[in-house]
C-alpha cells in the first residue's frame, strides 16, 4: 500500500509518528547495554567478557596481585564505561533541565494573538488553550479537529489562541499568509483549508513536493475562501505580519518551547499531540479549578494566570519561586 491509498491522516501518521515536530533535535548517546556489545561495542567501545567466578584462593599479596593484573587488563573498558555513564547522566540531567516543572503556571502573553484574530473561542472562556503550531507539522495537523471539537462542544468554555512557531522554514508563508487571512477577518478559514490543501498534498508527497506549502498554492487557496488576493500577497510581504510571527516565537521562547505542537490549557505546559479524551480530561480539570477559584470565568486568565503565573520557564529541576506573584 502506498501512501497515496491511505487516508490522509493514516498516511500522515506512518511518514511522521505522533509525538512532535522539534527544532533541534538532541544526539543520542549510546545506552550501556549497546555501548559494551561484540567484539568492540555497538560504540566502537572495548568489549567486555562475562565475569567468572572470583578466585579467593592463595595469600593475600598473591590475591592483590590478581586483582592488580585484572585491572590493568580491564582498565581499558571501564575507562569507557566510566564515560559512557558520564555521557548519559549528562544527557539526563540536561533532559531534566529542558523539562517543564509539573506544578508550574506559565504566564504566556496572548494579547497580540487575540488582537490579530488569531483565536477560537469567546473572550469569556474559563479555559484558555494555547496551541504553538508549525504549519508543516503533522502532529499540529492531527490535533486541529479535536481542538476545533472542544471549542464547538463546550459550548463558549474554552477558547484555543494559536501561536505562530516556525520549525520547518518551507513553512513561513503559510504563517505568513494566517497572518494576512487575519486582517480579513478569516483566519479561521485560511488555517482549516491550508490544513486540507496545503499540508497535506505536501504530506502525500513524503515531503519531495514542497510547492502546497508555497505561495501560488496558498494564494489559490484564498482565492477559494473569497479574499483579495492582491492585498493578502501584499499583507504576507509587510513587516507587520513578518513581526506578528517573529513575535510569537519570542514569546514562546521565554518558556523554552522549541516543538510542535505545544499546549498551555490555563498556564500548563503539555507537550505534543495527545488522545482527544486526555485534552478533555485537562480541561475539566480546568473547569473545576476555575469553579472553585471564585474568579469570574472571563477573568481567570488575566488575574490567575497572567497576574499570579511565572513570566519564564522553570524546569522539573528547579525550585518554585519565593514570590507568590512570581
Amino acid at each position: 500500500m502506498t501512501i497515496r491509498t491511505m487516508r490522509p491522516q493514516l498516511a500522515v501518521a506512518v511518514l511522521f509518528g505522533f509525538a512532535g515536530c522539534h527544532a533541534q533535535p538532541s544526539g543520542t548517546v549510546p545506552t550501556h547495554q549497546t555501548a559494551v556489545a561484540g567484539k568492540h561495542g555497538a560504540a566502537g567501545g572495548p568489549a567486555v567478557a562475562a565475569s567468572a567466578a572470583p578466585d579467593r584462593s592463595g595469600t593475600l599479596e598473591e590475591r592483590l596481585a590478581r586483582l592488580e593484573d585484572a585491572y590493568a587488563r580491564d582498565a581499558e573498558a571501564l575507562e569507557f564505561l566510566n564515560k559512557v555513564y558520564a555521557q548519559q547522566k549528562a544527557q539526563q540531567d540536561q533532559q531534566d533541565r529542558d523539562e517543564p516543572a509539573p506544578d508550574a503556571v506559565f504566564a504566556v502573553n496572548i494579547a497580540d494573538d487575540v488582537t490579530a484574530g488569531q483565536v477560537d473561542g469567546p473572550a469569556t472562556a474559563a479555559v484558555t488553550i494555547i496551541k504553538a503550531f508549525d504549519f508543516a507539522c503533522p502532529y499540529c495537523q492531527r490535533m486541529a479537529s479535536t481542538l476545533d471539537d472542544v471549542v464547538k462542544d463546550y459550548g463558549g468554555k474554552v477558547r484555543v489562541v494559536y501561536m505562530n512557531l516556525v520549525i520547518h522554514a518551507q513553512a513561513r508563508p503559510a504563517h505568513l499568509a494566517s497572518c494576512a487571512a487575519a486582517k480579513q477577518g478569516k483566519y479561521k478559514q485560511f488555517k482549516a483549508a491550508f490544513w486540507d490543501k496545503g499540508f497535506l498534498p505536501y504530506a502525500a508527497s513524503q515531503g519531495k513536493d514542497s510547492s502546497p506549502l508555497e505561495e501560488p498554492n496558498i494564494l489559490a487557496i484564498s482565492k477559494d475562501l473569497g479574499l483579495d488576493t492582491g492585498k493578502l500577497k501584499a499583507d504576507m510581504a509587510s513587516p507587520a505580519c513578518a513581526a506578528r510571527i517573529d513575535g510569537d516565537m519570542q514569546e514562546l521562547a521565554k518558556f523554552h518551547v522549541s516543538s510542535t505542537p505545544t499546549f498551555f490549557i490555563n498556564g500548563k505546559h503539555q507537550s505534543g499531540a495527545m488522545p482527544a479524551e486526555r485534552l478533555r480530561e485537562i480541561v475539566d480539570e480546568q473547569l473545576k479549578a476555575v469553579a472553585a477559584s471564585g474568579v469570574p470565568a472571563a477573568q481567570y486568565y488575566s488575574k490567575v494566570v497572567l497576574d499570579k503565573g511565572e513570566k519564564q520557564f522553570r524546569s522539573k529541576m528547579d525550585p518554585p519561586p519565593a514570590d507568590p506573584k512570581r
